[in-house]
Parts: structure tokens; sequence; C-alpha cells
């Protein structure tokens, strides 16, 4: 049968039926959202947008047949880098470009037969969407967790932008894979750091997540119980505080170092003879990544001419500014323990610095080659010496404390959201520039500030193509009604999708982002799908959003999604990752063209587990091709026998390996297990192909086989149900229910031991009682060999599983 062919014609059923429509209006007592990460339209959606999609897609039509009201929606993450930069290549306008490429991708997913409500699709380039990005950002400001700053950010060379923390992966853009380097600029944050304990705690209430992904991100907010410990600067003392979690080596310090890029780190040596020499370190150290420095394993560093006081010795200590230390982690001042943590022992030893130990692990161990940075018992530490690690960690902060000069305290390394980006193709941030006012917020009713869709040079420059168009950034200010200026920045395109989910269930609202009584019924996410590259960039922020949009009492959970999984990435015949910045990818359309999509489904579901990686190769179309064609074979055969009357006869047989199927693949539904779900349908098809089912029995069988492949071949489901005499779509009846009885075996094989070793086996039904089973076994032909004449004290039965005869 060519299944290509009857594609179409179940595609347009489903429309007129509207099976995939969800009326978010109502609320569900079996509610079911099914997220999955929605689109960036670069360009025509590949195979491994078809993988994930595709897996989405079975889960919906599997919850939809086990009685759920299912919400399936879908829309594109359409601001940002590529398609501005594949605009700037081809000359078109970024608009343009994105709704073109949207234009084709949808076609290609419904074509595919993807089951998405289309009636709730989000564009989040469109004003309709980023409005609300900008109202949102205006609540956040209202709150204290929209601000602006000086900083020095991360900068990258090539997509000319700044970059959040978190964009920036081992040293590089995370979009263009360029080196990053740092630069002075006033930017907008989003205040990430005051919700940063709930981040974390709230992983804890994520049982439903991979627990790699729950790992990455506690490791991305970095919680660290230490000790703020402020040194003085010699001669005007000048706080240096630093944070550290081993105040029980206070005493071991033996110089303090800096970050280059510290505010006060190019005054220190000003009028020094050092200060020539410390300005061209700190300049060479700011064109190297923050990778670079921190893993290097030589530390480099030069002396500042300053020193710092020891605040419980009064000792001067010399203050060096050295690469390895981040003003991005703690207070971008680190007090060096040469004896006592390895990067400080590197240090000290290339550049001749004292080495004191104060922690005395063992009698007899001295630094050697490295530091001891184990806990033991403090030496050489004034009044505290004699007390364990732990013991001088609680109390050497507290007597700081009383002297004013430290304290305990919890520090994170995560840090603020930086969303400024000097670009074109994003929401415009919604605020004003007066020289009278200062920074005035744009008016509710005023939203939403429009990009500019005339002709414009949006070819980036280092700062912001809106600075040059007049009729965008000239603007009367909200306040005194002077001339003021916009905001000429755009916002990073995480803030597109770190609430979408919410705009789904209410895409059509003029007057709110959307309905809190809808979100109330319908979030949290049940499941939500994509990569695991998302982990920390768009999870993380999506987190944050949902818990601030609680906080603003417009939803009622503060976790966006109950449950996570991770699908593999699909990579090319080389082993790469399939990308179109590659050009290394495979259209579904093609394959739908030579064989149809239930087709490439089942290949792609079978290829592999749907949370590996997998090499796309089309051998496994055959394959797939060849086990569909036998399915239609079995299907069409019984479907002309008449079910409605009498009783059918089963073949016990079969009838027992269609419930055990059952039950596996509903078990193998429920945890993504796509291949064994198939595998498990293949070994049910050999059996009722070497039984040669006929009549009734045969129609019965192959209806519940058509229901369980159909949310896996949606399309072939459906002509094989229709063949079989069904009316309604196989998605509106009931996915089949396993009976555990039919599932009980007649018979069991138990082993036979004596004294302990196996020495025989017996099949027995599972209904024998105790005497016939120890009968049984005494007249088993090598048991009662073995045994001969010995006497037999007991003989112990285990129903269903063994017999020991002890002698």
């Amino acid at each position: 049968m060519n299944f290509r062919d009857i594609e179409p014609k179940w595609q347009k059923k489903w429309e007129e039926i509207k099976l995939f429509k969800t009326d978010t209006r109502q609320s569900s007592s079996k509610k079911y959202y099914d997220l999955v990460m929605f689109a960036y339209p670069s360009g025509d959606i590949h195979i491994g947008h078809f993988r994930n999609y595709t897996i989405g897609d079975a889960l919906a039509r599997y919850k939809r047949m086990r009685g759920f009201d299912v919400f399936h929606p879908f829309g594109w993450d359409a601001f940002g880098l590529p398609a501005e930069e594949a605009a700037i290549k081809h000359g078109i306008h970024p608009r343009k470009w994105t709704l073109d490429n949207i234009e084709r991708s949808r076609a290609t997913l419904k074509r595919v037969g993807i089951s998405y409500d289309w009636d709730h699709e989000v564009i989040t380039c469109l004003p309709d969407y980023y409005r609300w990005n900008q109202w949102i950002f205006l609540k956040m400001f209202e709150k204290g967790l929209a601000y602006q700053a000086e900083s020095l950010v991360n900068w990258c060379t090539h997509c000319k932008t700044v970059l959040a923390n978190e964009q920036v992966i081992d040293g590089r853009c995370w979009r263009c894979g360029q080196e990053v380097t740092k630069k002075n600029l006033v930017q907008w944050f989003f205040k990430i750091t005051a919700y940063a304990e709930r981040l974390l705690e709230g992983l804890e209430r994520l049982d439903g997540w991979p627990e790699h992904v729950k790992s990455m991100q506690r490791n991305w907010i970095g919680r660290s119980e230490g000790a703020q410990i402020v040194f003085r600067l010699e001669g005007d003392n000048t706080p240096l505080p630093v944070f550290t979690t081993r105040a029980d080596t206070l005493f071991g310090v033996t110089f303090v170092s800096i970050a280059p890029e510290h505010p006060i780190a190019r005054n220190l040596a000003k009028g020094l003879p050092e200060e020539k020499e410390v300005t061209a370190y700190i300049e060479a150290s700011l064109r190297r990544s923050d990778r670079d420095r921190t893993l290097a394993g030589e530390k480099t560093g030069v002396f500042t001419g300053r020193y710092a006081i020891h605040p419980l010795t009064g000792e001067k200590v010399p203050l060096w500014i050295g690469d390895y230390v981040l003003a991005s982690y703690g207070t971008g001042i680190v007090m060096g323990v040469p004896a006592h943590d390895q990067r400080d022992f590197i240090f000290a030893k290339k550049y001749n610095l004292p080495i004191k130990p104060v922690v005395q692990v063992m009698p007899h161990l001295e630094c050697g080659t490295e530091a001891i940075e184990e806990y033991g018992t403090l030496i050489n530490s004034g009044p505290f010496t004699g007390l364990s690690s732990e013991e001088g960690k609680k109390r050497i902060p507290k007597v700081l404390e009383e002297k004013g000069l430290g304290k305990l305290e919890v520090r994170y390394k995560i840090r603020d959201w930086l969303l400024s980006r000097q670009r074109f193709w994003g929401t415009p941030i919604p605020m004003v520039h007066c020289s009278t006012c200062g920074i005035v917020p744009v008016p509710y009713e005023d939203l939403p500030v429009k990009l500019p869709e005339g002709k414009i040079d949006f070819i980036p420059k280092g700062r912001s193509p809106l600075e040059d168009v007049p009729e965008f950034i000239d603007v009367t200010c909200p306040k005194c009604k002077k001339k003021a200026k916009r905001d000429a920045d755009t916002m990073d395109t995480f803030v597109d999708s770190s609430w979408y989910f919410l705009r789904y269930l209410d895409s059509k609202n003029e007057t709110l982002p959307f309905d809190s009584a809808k979100a109330a019924a319908w979030m949290p996410v049940d499941q939500y799908t994509g990569g695991v590259e998302h982990a920390i960039l768009h999870l993380l922020y999506s987190r944050f959003f949902t818990k601030v949009l609680h906080d603003l009492g417009m939803i009622p959970i503060d976790e966006p999604a109950l449950r996570l999984f991770n699908h593999g990435m699909v990579l090319d015949k080389t082993g790469q990752v399939m990308s179109k910045s590659k050009g290394n990818t495979v259209s579904p359309t093609d394959l739908i063209d030579q064989v149809g999509a239930d087709v490439a489904r089942i290949a792609m579901f079978f290829a592999a587990p749907a949370e590996k990686e997998m090499l796309w190769s089309e051998e496994g179309i055959g394959g797939a091709l060849r086990f569909l064609n036998r399915v239609w074979r079995f299907i069409s055969s019984p479907a002309e026998c008449d079910t409605s009357n009498g009783e059918i006869a089963k073949n016990d047989g079969v009838w027992r390996k269609l419930h055990s199927t059952i039950k596996r693949v509903t078990e193998d539904m429920e945890r993504f297990s796509f291949h064994t779900a198939i595998a498990g349908l293949m070994e049910l098809l050999n059996v009722i192909e070497e039984e040669k089912l006929e009549g009734s029995f045969a129609k019965e069988v192959a209806k519940i086989y058509a229901q369980l492949l159909a949310p896996l071949a949606p399309h072939i489901a459906e002509e094989m149900w229709e063949t079989l005499g069904e009316k309604e779509s196989i998605f509106l009846s009931p996915w089949p229910l396993y009976d555990p009885k039919t599932l009980e075996e007649s018979e069991v094989e138990m082993v036979i031991q004596v004294n302990g070793k196996v020495r025989g086996h017996v099949t027995m039904s599972v209904s024998a009682q105790e005497e016939e089973i120890r009968e049984a076994a005494l007249i088993n032909p090598k048991i009662k060999a073995f045994l001969g004449e010995t006497k037999i004290q007991k003989i112990i039965v285990i129903p269903k599983k063994l017999i020991n005869i002890v002698i």
C-alpha cells in the first residue's frame, strides 16, 4: 500500500472534526498540558525538529486516548541573532525573512500531521506578543527587579552585542562560537539573584525533571556557605572584602589578589612606579576569556605596590592583581592562602611569596609540591590554635563580626541577567531617557513600543542600530513633555521564551498577557519536551519568570513544568549535530515525498531510544516500510468479518500475548520508550502471523493492534480503523486496557533443590497444591536417582518458585 497517499485524507478529517482543538476557557479535571519547545524559524524544519515534535505528538495522541483533555500548542521563537544575521546576508528585512520561514515551517509541520492546536499559535516578533514582554518588564521595574547599571560585560566581537553570563559557553559566544571579551557599558538587568535561593529550593520539588538538569542548575546558581572578611587598603582604609569558604585558614594569608576588571584595580598603582606595568597587565588580562584565565595551568599576576591590612593580626600583606580572580565570582577579591589552596599555591611558587601552614592534617604532613586542602587542626592561628577546621570556620567570623570586619554569609555564583542587546531584531525596551526626569517608563497605555518597519540600516556597529532611526529614538518625555530619547537597546531573545507557555493559553488576549483563571486551570505544564542544551539558559529563565509572575499574583504556581524530557540530538553521517548553521540538515519533506510521514516516524522512533543521540540513516526506512506493510496485510484480512453476533473463539496464546503487549506498550509510552513499544508490536505481529488468525477473533485483535499503533503511526492507524468498520476517529476511542488475570500463566516451571543446590526442574499448574508439588518433585527421574535411599528430613515449598528437599 502507498501510505503516503492516505495522509492528506486524514489530516483534512482531523481538521474538519477539530480533533486537536482545546478550549482553555473550560477547566478540566483531566487536563494534560503537553508542551514542546517552540522553534526558531531560521529556515524550514529538519529531521532534528521532526524527532522532537513527533515525540510530543505521540504523547499527545496517547494521552488523548487515555481520556485526557490534551492541550498541545505550538509557536515561534522569532526574535534574535540568527534571523538578523540571515537577513543581513540576504539583504532583506528580518521581519520578512522570519515570517516567510514561519509560513514554510508551519506548512511542513501540518504536512507531517503533528497534532497542534494552531488556534493558539504565538509568534514572538509580532507586536501582539512582544507588547507583553514590555508589560512584564515594566512590572519588574516597579518591583525593583529590572534596573540599569554600568558594568563590565561579556562582549561578542562577531555579533557586536553583549551576552549574559549564561550565554558564554566555555569562554565563547553561545550563538557564533567567537571568543568573548570584556567591555564597560551601561546595561539593563533582571535581578535574578533575588530569587537564587528559591530557584535552588524549587529544584527539590521537581521530581519529574532529569537529575543531570537539576544538577547543572544547582552548579550554575552555585550556593556557597562561608564568610565575608574585610581587609583594608593600607593608607586610606578602603575596604577590601573577600568571600571565603575557608575562614579557618585566615591566619595563613600571605597575599591578597584582586581581579583585573575590579572597579578599583586601575587606580591602585596610580602615581607609583608599578603603574605602567599594572595598566599593561590589566589590558592584557581583559583580552583573555574568563575560561582561559581560570583554566590555564599557569597563574599570572602583577604586584600593585600597595598592601592590605590583615583584619586580625594587623600585618601588611602584598596586594596583587591576578588573572585567575574573576570580578563575577565572590567579591572579585581573594585572600591568598597558598598552604591550603592549590591555585594560591601555584601563584605563590611563581612569585616567591611566603607559604604559611595553619592547618595540620597529620603530624608530619607538610606542603611540598601542592597545597594541603583537607580539614584538620588549626596551628599558627593565634587564639584559635588547637580548634578543628570546622570549629574555626564558625568561631573566626564571629570574632570578626564583633570588630565590624566580617560575618558568616551565604553567596551565590549566579549573577543578574543582563538583558540589553545592541541589535535591531528584538523587543524594544520600554523606557525613555529624559535630561530633566531621568529614566521614565513608557506608560502602559502606550504599549507596544513598536520596532520601525521601514527601510533602516540594521547592520550591527557595536551600538544599537535604533539609535540612528530618528522616528523611533526621538520622543517626548511622558512626565515633563520635553524632548527625550527612547532606550535604543532591545531585549535578550530569552525573554520571549521565558513565559510563552502562558501566552499559549490566551494568545488572543488584548488586555493582559494571559487570563489568570486560564493559567490556574491549565498550569503547570504536565510534560515539557526539548533539548538538554537549554538546561541553564531557557529553563532557568522560565523558572525565574514563573516565580516573578506568581509573586505578582498572576498565577498560583511557581514552577512552570512538572516533568521534563530531554530528547537526544540527531547527528549526520559524520557524527556532527544537524544544524541549519552547519548546512548538514535533512528535510523531512523529502522522506514524506518518498514513503510518507508515518514510515519516517516509525523509522525515527525505532532507530534509538528517544533520550539518546541518533545517527541519522535512511537504512531504517526500508525496515519500517516492511513492518507497516505486514501490519496492513494482517489488518486487511479480517476486515470483512462480522463480530456483532456470538462469542469470539479466542486463541489463548495469542490473547495472552496481546494483553502482555498492551501492558508493555502502555508502560513504554509513559516513559517515552517508543523503540521498545515498536519492538513489542513487532513481536506480537510475529505471533499473530504464526497462528494465522481468522474470523471474528482476528478482527478483535486487529482493532486493538491498530489502537496500540495509533500514537506512533497515526495516519495508517486511522486508515486501518476505518477499514475495520469503525466510523469515528481512532483517537476518540479509549486506549486498550490489559486484563491482569489473562496475563497469569496456567503453568510455571519450578526449581528443585537438594540441600540448597539445584538438582532439577518440574513444570506445575499454577493451581497445584503443596502435596501435589512435593509428590511431583520426588518422582522426578533426576531427583529420584540422586536421592536413592537417602533419608529425607523435610521438604520446603515456595509456591511458583522452588522446592527444597533437605536430606
